[in-house]
C-alpha cells in the first residue's frame, strides 16, 4: 500500500504548475515593490508597496489574477466587440467561376 502512495505522490508535481507564485500571502508580483522598498527606503516607496499589495489583494478577492485583471480592464476600455481584422483588411467574398 505504501508503494502505491509513493508512486502516486511522484505524479503530483504537475498539478502545481499553474498555481500563482506567492510572496507570503500576496501574489509574487507584489514582491517587486517590497524589494524596491528594501533597495530605496523612502516613505513614497513604502506607500507604493502597500498600495500595490492592497490592489493585488483586492484583485484576489474578486478571483482575478493580474493578467486576467489587465484583460478585464482592456475589455472595459475597448468594449466587448473586438474583430480579429479591421473591416478594410477582411477578405471579400469572391466568385472565381470555378465549378
Amino acid at each position: 500500500m505504501a508503494v502505491v502512495a509513493v508512486e502516486v505522490a511522484k505524479t503530483w508535481h504537475w498539478r502545481n504548475t499553474q498555481k500563482t507564485v506567492r510572496f507570503f500571502i500576496f501574489d509574487a508580483r507584489a514582491g517587486f515593490f517590497v524589494v524596491l522598498v528594501l533597495v530605496h527606503a523612502r516613505l513614497w516607496t513604502l506607500c507604493l508597496a502597500i498600495g500595490m499589495m492592497l490592489i493585488f489583494w483586492a484583485l484576489e478577492r474578486k478571483s482575478l489574477s493580474f493578467p486576467a485583471a489587465l484583460r478585464a480592464i482592456r475589455v472595459w476600455l475597448i468594449g466587448p466587440r473586438r474583430p480579429g481584422w479591421i473591416f478594410t483588411r477582411r477578405r471579400k467574398l469572391l466568385d472565381t467561376g470555378s465549378r
